[in-house]
């Protein structure tokens, strides 16, 4: 996943689809267990799929967040604290994804969490990721579900302190005056769960602002926030010697989360065969000092890939991954260049002799709207 585009323009779908059929089987076996999980829904229809892009309607605009958090889970104990903290969420992909970034004003001291739905038509569940400012070079698996009247049940499986468990979010009263969210492990894949975490919504604004900066955020991706218009160049296939090229365009709205130490891109693209969206997430860490970019592809909204990871050096940022191309293991290379305060440049290549040569395969050029 890169910048704000794919870096697989060309995706195996074939590969994509293999390992969804891994995780439905995957899925499978663990219903065989104890575990009893939501029935995977028909894929909607075309006004069915229109729908779904109201499901998350309700959460739009800025909240404060009240928490009542077990203090030590899965340990038998009953000891609670309860803390604030506040949340902004916007819609991606057409109303089939969205964000919500968050304050948690935690007793041990204060952090920055995002999460990052989207729906999958194809088995009419939504897909729920986490990322944790404090881990900020990786997302946590997933929690599968769907809504039902003014609910909505979501599972999916982690280690917590190393241990296997199955996770389950709940809402309720999603459509009441104050929604409430609760989170519950089980280590015995369903048996029992341990509710530890819920979290009590109060609406402060109808619209979706951005919740204040750090004063140690970068400014690196401060030049994308807002809205632009895109002029895509793209290479029909990859590392085999072509020289056909597509243009057509496109948009982006980019978001600052995380107090600046993270930013969320929403991009439309006209490709000539039809309209293709998808979100760009990218977390910086402090550690490393490095930025970690990760590619949510609405074609294929079951599954984030592995991040390309880089930096910004004299105005230019480069970054770098791993990824496959017709079965072939190659590096991924992203650059933003050419900034300036209504423009800017994005070109993406790729290298299957280790980064000794590169194919520039993708040019956009951004203007601000």
């Amino acid at each position: 996943m890169t910048g704000p585009f794919p870096h697989r323009p060309d995706v195996d779908l074939d590969a994509c689809n293999h390992a969804r059929r891994q995780f439905v089987g995957a899925l499978a076996g663990v219903a065989a267990s104890s575990l009893v999980l939501p029935a995977f829904a028909a894929a909607p229809d075309a006004t069915g799929l229109a729908a779904h892009t109201h499901d998350w309607q309700w959460l739009v605009g800025t909240w404060d967040v009240w928490h009542r958090r077990l203090k030590e889970r899965l340990a038998g104990n009953d000891d609670w604290e309860e803390f604030p903290g506040k949340s902004v969420f916007w819609q991606t992909l057409g109303g089939l994804g969205n964000v919500d970034d968050n304050i948690v004003d935690i007793p041990s001291g204060t952090y920055r969490g995002l999460s990052i739905r989207a729906f999958d038509p194809s088995t009419g569940k939504w897909a729920i990721w986490w990322l944790d400012s404090r881990a900020a070079t990786r997302i946590d698996p997933p929690v599968f579900g769907a809504f039902k009247d003014d609910s909505g049940t979501f599972i999916g499986h982690d280690t917590f302190k190393g241990r296997p468990i199955v996770m389950r979010f709940r809402w309720s009263d999603v459509h009441g005056a104050r929604p409430w969210w609760e989170q519950a492990f089980s280590p015995d894949d369903g048996a029992s769960w341990e509710v530890n975490w819920r979290n009590y919504f109060t609406r402060t604004s109808s619209q979706s602002k951005p919740l204040p900066k750090l004063a140690d955020a970068p400014k690196d991706w401060d030049f994308l926030a807002g809205n632009w218009k895109v002029r895509h160049r793209r290479l029909r296939e990859r590392l085999v010697g072509s020289d056909q090229w597509d243009t057509f365009g496109g948009t982006l709205v980019n978001w600052p989360v995380l107090g600046g130490k993270g930013n969320v891109s929403d991009n439309v693209m006209e490709f000539p065969g039809g309209t293709v969206r998808g979100v760009g997430i990218r977390a910086f860490d402090d550690a490393s000092a490095q930025w970690s970019s990760w590619w949510l592809d609405g074609r294929e909204p079951a599954a984030i890939g592995a991040p390309l990871r880089g930096r910004f050096v004299d105005g230019v940022g480069t970054f770098v991954g791993d990824e496959a191309v017709g079965g072939r293991a190659v590096k991924s290379r992203v650059q933003w260049s050419q900034i300036t305060p209504r423009s800017a440049r994005w070109e993406q290549s790729s290298s299957a002799d280790g980064g000794a040569t590169w194919e520039s395969n993708w040019v956009s050029e951004f203007t601000r709207v």
